[in-house]
């Protein structure tokens, strides 16, 4: 392919991606943005740094005229070549594949393992926030308290993102709560805006081993079958390998429940920020009246906080 043309096809292709995409070294796994696209150069911004590098058009044609003899092992590139490779994967004419980058005749533009769409580059706090929002929106629109009314569509909807935020808010709550407990001291309370944490110390016990308590159990002329019984674990094996029934040996409860299967982050994505474009289209009279509302909120949970 004569240069000029792999260059431009290569532009056409990155300015094409979908606006705050992400790319991800293949080796070290940095999340990288293409953030501008000139003659001679990409300029990419790495998201673990804010580090600025530019990719230049004859260390692309380098890379490609390799390409067009044997394909390029991943897992060997040096960290200076894993952001060419990544941008070289969004090419048509190129596909990673099985740990290698290879020319192609039928891979699709964009398709890219290196890849990441706005909604899977956002961070786990952005996620949060995001979920949260259309949460908000959409109990706002719902009579929550009565769900047998909704649509089952709705009812869905809703169930995703309440799963949604309360995966996200719990996996942050231990992020958040490893800090906060490196600052309290023994018995200590934290007071913040909306409540108050304490130190508090809970004792979880496993049994030593099995000679150790065995020992302990003659000492005080305890008969070992007191505590022996049946291990689970072993238990299942039995079962799995033997023709033992398992209602012979397990007493079986059946739960039936909603699970969550799937999450469109795209459609997710999308809403969202057809509530900012939404938000951002208000007029300052609608801005204001919205302001007003939130600090009559603070006002009030402040005046409660007190009273209590």
């Amino acid at each position: 392919m004569p240069p000029d043309t792999f260059w431009q096809d290569l532009r056409k292709v990155v300015e094409r991606l979908q606006p705050g995409s992400e790319l991800v070294t293949p080796v070290s796994e940095r999340s990288f943005r293409v953030v501008a696209a000139f003659g001679d150069r990409f300029v990419v911004r790495f998201a673990d740094s804010d580090e600025e590098r530019s990719l230049w058009r004859e260390q692309f044609e380098v890379v490609a005229d390799r390409l067009d003899d044997e394909t390029i092992g991943l897992a060997d590139l040096a960290p200076g070549v894993e952001p060419y490779a990544a941008v070289l994967s969004l090419s048509p004419d190129y596909e990673a594949d099985e740990g290698s980058l290879a020319r192609s005749e039928d891979a699709s533009e964009g398709e890219s393992p290196f890849r990441r769409s706005p909604s899977e580059a956002r961070t786990r706090p952005e996620r949060i926030h995001d979920d949260a929002m259309l949460l908000a929106d959409v109990l706002g629109k719902v009579d929550a308290t009565g769900p047998e009314s909704l649509s089952t569509e709705r009812l869905t909807d809703l169930y995703v993102l309440l799963s949604d935020v309360q995966r996200g808010a719990g996996r942050l709550r231990r992020d958040v709560g490893d800090p906060l407990l490196q600052r309290m001291g023994p018995g200590q309370r934290l007071h913040g805006r909306f409540g108050t944490v304490t130190r508090t110390t809970r004792e979880r016990r496993r049994p030593k081993d099995d000679e150790a308590v065995l020992d302990a159990l003659d000492d005080h002329g305890v008969p070992h079958e007191w505590v022996l019984g049946v291990d689970p674990d072993k238990l299942d094996v039995v079962v799995a390998v033997t023709d033992v029934d398992e209602s012979e040996v397990f007493e079986v409860d059946e739960q039936v429940y909603p699970q969550k299967t799937g999450v469109d982050e795209d459609e997710k994505y999308s809403r969202l920020q057809g509530l900012v474009d939404r938000l951002e289209e208000l007029d300052e009279e609608k801005g204001r009246r919205i302001r007003e509302e939130v600090e009559d909120v603070e006002r009030r949970l402040e005046e409660l906080l007190s009273a209590g």
